[in-house]
This record gives structure tokens, C-alpha cells and sequence, in this order.
């Protein structure tokens, strides 16, 4: 199974960023200093938003490409009205492949958002 960790500064504004951009809950656990956010089980993704040492933001880390189907620009405009920026607008990687964007959050993490239209 993968898994994915994203670093976050201001727990709350992240977390209210995810909720709002992709529609859905984050369950909260604090274990010990670091605070984490999980996707829930059903997004068909297993990661969390983790606040805590060692944890910081970088455009420059690994990406992270999310699930935004049917259609990913509903997910830009989202972000967008949340604080976040694009750094690539959609565009398409082939028909068979589908659409890209990138796009950085609230905290200043690069992400890719893909959807096959």
C-alpha cells in the first residue's frame, strides 16, 4: 500500500483548504507533538496533512498528484478561492492519459491535480 504525507505550518487553514478543495472530511489525531489530518478511506487515497517537526512545506518536494475526476477545474477554482495558486493551468497530457494542473496549496506545497476530462 502507498501512502503519502503532506507537511503543513497552520494546521486549521490547511485542513479547511483540503475540506473545501476536495469536499470531504479530514479525521484529526494528534500522536504526541505532530498533528495529522487523514483522507478518509473512501477517497481512494491513503495519506494524511501532518503538522509537527521535521514537517515543512516545499514546492520543492516530491509530487503529489491527486484524484480530481470527472473534471479537475471545479478543484483549481476551489483552491484558488482558498489561497492557493496555479502554477500550471490545465492542460492535457494526451487524450488517453487525461488533464494536468499544477497548483500550490495553502501552506506553499506544490501538487499536481489530474482528471481524465
Amino acid at each position: 500500500m502507498s501512502r503519502f504525507e503532506i507537511p503543513v505550518v497552520h494546521f486549521g487553514r490547511a485542513k479547511g483548504f483540503y475540506e473545501y478543495v476536495f469536499q470531504m472530511h479530514l479525521q484529526v489525531s494528534v500522536l504526541g507533538e505532530y498533528t495529522m489530518g487523514f483522507f478518509p478511506p473512501d477517497s481512494g487515497v491513503s495519506g494524511a496533512l501532518v503538522m509537527g517537526e521535521g514537517y515543512k512545506p516545499s514546492v520543492y518536494g516530491p509530487r503529489i498528484y491527486l484524484n480530481c475526476n470527472p473534471d479537475l477545474q471545479p478543484f483549481v477554482g476551489r483552491a484558488l478561492e482558498m489561497g492557493g495558486k496555479i502554477i500550471v493551468p490545465k492542460m492535457q497530457i494526451s487524450p488517453e492519459v487525461g488533464f494536468v494542473a499544477f497548483v500550490l496549496d495553502s501552506e506553499g506545497n506544490a501538487l499536481g491535480f489530474h482528471s481524465l476530462s
